[in-house]
């Protein structure tokens, strides 16, 4: 991710690159691959589900869920601005991203994400066995399941980055004039200082939370899904304003304590109200405490979020090979995984091995396949396009 100057925080990376957002890219998507393993645990609703499943690893998730993709969006954010500032044209800059975000989603519904919707289907009995016969059904628009298919399940991410870039891509060059402008200067203002940026600056998602999320729960369907849409859109513009600003990433150093302070005073209060949650919001108190730690709960995901960003300013920015592979490895993988964690679950859980032997194994599978299925996809260039994958195996 390249920076074009000195960021706020008193360093320059080399090359003017920003290893540090580089890294929390990876260790974001890194979170959400080992989040999905969970997924296959805990007791909310997912694709498949372990016979072990229970609520035992529910508080390690919470402990991530609310700022995970916040963060992603944010990165994207950033991305954008680097990428649209230098790129030669407006027209070649949205061309790209058609063709590299486009085109693994497309593959992905057609061919990656299949598999999800079939064992899911098996798992609740509610197809016999069979997958090409499935695969004719699953790409017919008629719905003939109780889920939606095609469908992009986890790919939804994607899908909402590229609408967005799509939608703001007529305005780039006005955004990028008003942030170097008196736009600037008003997000200079509201995030200049280590109390106003953590206060001031998520005030709209304490709203969005407030009185669009009880209205529009998340369905990542992307039409009628406005209450993500309004938080997603929101973080991912932050991000691309904050890109180059440097009194922000000043305020990011300045505020490492306190954000680190508040993440863990606030997420030891979010989780003493879901172990009193019957009490909390009973129906005497719910009609404050339900907005009250809505608010608590912005509050803690952007604190560890600028938490995350201090620590990967101040000790991550430098570049490694470790950093060279996971930057181009972090996508294919993202892709990937989920369809190796429903696949490869659906059949350890039928062993009932155990709890643990089962998900140690789950994830070396996942990682494994990963690993290679990166290996491979890497160096076979009709292959790449379809995984978002750069280059060969040197890089080329």
């Amino acid at each position: 991710m390249a920076m074009a100057e000195v960021n706020g925080a008193g360093f320059s990376a080399p090359n003017g690159r920003r290893y540090d957002l580089d890294w929390l890219r990876a260790i974001a998507f890194g979170l959400l691959i080992f989040y999905h393993v969970g997924m296959f645990y805990v007791t909310w609703g997912w694709h498949v589900k372990s016979v072990y499943a229970g609520p035992g690893a529910e508080p390690f998730m919470q402990i991530i869920s609310p700022w995970r993709l916040a963060l992603l969006f944010f990165i994207s954010g950033v991305a954008v601005r680097f990428a649209s500032d230098k790129a030669p044209s407006l027209g070649g800059f949205v061309s790209s991203r058609l063709f590299r975000l486009g085109l693994p989603i497309l593959a992905g519904m057609i061919v990656t994400v299949a598999p999800q919707s079939y064992f899911q289907l098996r798992q609740a009995g509610l197809i016999e066995p069979g997958y090409m016969a499935f695969w004719g059904d699953y790409l017919n628009l008629k719905q003939l399941y109780p889920i939606i298919t095609p469908t992009w399940n986890h790919l939804w991410y994607v899908v909402y980055l590229l609408v967005y870039i799509v939608l703001i891509a007529p305005l780039l060059p006005a955004m990028r004039r008003f942030a170097e402008g008196w736009g600037g200067r008003f997000f200079a203002l509201v995030a200049g200082g280590p109390v106003r940026l953590l206060v001031l600056t998520v005030i709209p998602f304490i709203l969005y939370d407030l009185y669009l999320s009880p209205h529009f729960p998340i369905t990542h369907a992307l039409w009628g899904d406005w209450a993500n849409h309004a938080h997603r859109l929101t973080i991912f513009l932050i991000g691309y304003f904050a890109a180059k600003n440097p009194a922000f990433w000043r305020s990011v150093g300045a505020a490492s304590t306190l954000a680190f302070a508040s993440a863990v005073t606030l997420g030891i209060a979010l989780y003493l109200v879901r172990e009193n949650a019957a009490s909390v919001y009973s129906e005497e108190l719910r009609v404050w405490t339900v907005p009250l730690m809505r608010t608590v709960g912005v509050y803690y995901a952007w604190s560890c979020m600028v938490t995350l960003f201090a620590i990967a300013q101040r000790w991550l920015n430098r570049p490694s090979k470790a950093l060279s592979y996971f930057t181009g490895a972090v996508f294919f993988y993202y892709i990937a995984h989920q369809t190796v964690i429903v696949v490869a679950g659906y059949y350890l859980t039928q062993l009932r091995l155990g709890v643990w032997p089962e998900f140690l194994i789950l994830t070396a599978i996942t990682v494994a396949i990963c690993v290679v299925g990166y290996e491979i996809v890497r160096r076979v260039r009709f292959l790449r396009v379809f995984f978002g994958v750069k280059g060969g195996p040197a890089g080329k």
